[in-house]
C-alpha cells in the first residue's frame, strides 16, 4: 500500500502542476478578450480566431484542471448528506462513486475524444467560421483533461482504501469542524 500512496502523491504532484500553470491561461483569455474588444472598437478591425482562442482557452482551463478541481475538493457533492455520516461511511460512498460513476463514465468520454481528435487530425479539420483556427489542438484536450481526470480518481481512490485500512488520516469532504481543504497523503 505505501507504494500505491507514492503513486498517489506522483498524481497529486502532476494534477497541481497541471492545474497550477493551466489556470493562468484565464488571465491569458482575457487579455486576448480585452485585445479583441480594443481593436474592435479603435480600428473596426475582428477575427473569428480572437474568439475561438478564447474558447480554446476557457476549455483548456475547464477540462485540464478537472483533475487539479478533484484533488482539492472543488468539485460538487452533497455535503448536507456528508456532514451527517462518519468519515468511514463517507470514505465507502467515495469509494463505491469513483469505481463505479466517475472512472467508467470518464474512461468512455476520453475515448470517444480520442476518436474526435484523431478523426480532426486526420483530415486537419479548420473552423467553418472565416478565419478560424485548426481544431484538432482544442479536440486533443478532451482526452487529455480526461486522463488526467482519470488519473486523480485513482489517486483518491487509492486514499480512501488507505484511510479505510487506517493507514492514514481523513482527506474527506471537508465537513465538519476539524476538517482542513488540503489534500493530505501521510503514511503512518
Amino acid at each position: 500500500m505505501n507504494f500505491l500512496l507514492s503513486i498517489s502523491r506522483a498524481i497529486d504532484a502532476l494534477n497541481t502542476l497541471v492545474g497550477r500553470s493551466t489556470y493562468w491561461l484565464i488571465l491569458v483569455s482575457a487579455v486576448v478578450s480585452a485585445a479583441n474588444a480594443i481593436i474592435r472598437y479603435t480600428i473596426s478591425y475582428s477575427s473569428n480566431a480572437f474568439l475561438e482562442l478564447q474558447w480554446y482557452l476557457t476549455s483548456a482551463v475547464f477540462l485540464l484542471c478537472a483533475g487539479y478541481a478533484l484533488l482539492h475538493r472543488a468539485h460538487v457533492s452533497i455535503d448536507l448528506v456528508a456532514g451527517r455520516m462518519s468519515h468511514r461511511v463517507n470514505a465507502w460512498i467515495e469509494v463505491f462513486g469513483l469505481i463505479f460513476m466517475l472512472l467508467p463514465v470518464s474512461l468512455i468520454i476520453m475515448d470517444f475524444g480520442w476518436d474526435a481528435f484523431v478523426a480532426s487530425w486526420a483530415i486537419d479539420e479548420v473552423s467553418t467560421d472565416v478565419g478560424g483556427l485548426l481544431r484538432w489542438p482544442v479536440k486533443i484536450l478532451i482526452p487529455l483533461g480526461f486522463a488526467l481526470l482519470i488519473l486523480q480518481a485513482i489517486s483518491e481512490l487509492i486514499k480512501r482504501v488507505a484511510f479505510l485500512r487506517g493507514m492514514i488520516p481523513w482527506t474527506g469532504t471537508g465537513v465538519g469542524p476539524d476538517e482542513d481543504d488540503e489534500p493530505v497523503v501521510e503514511v503512518r
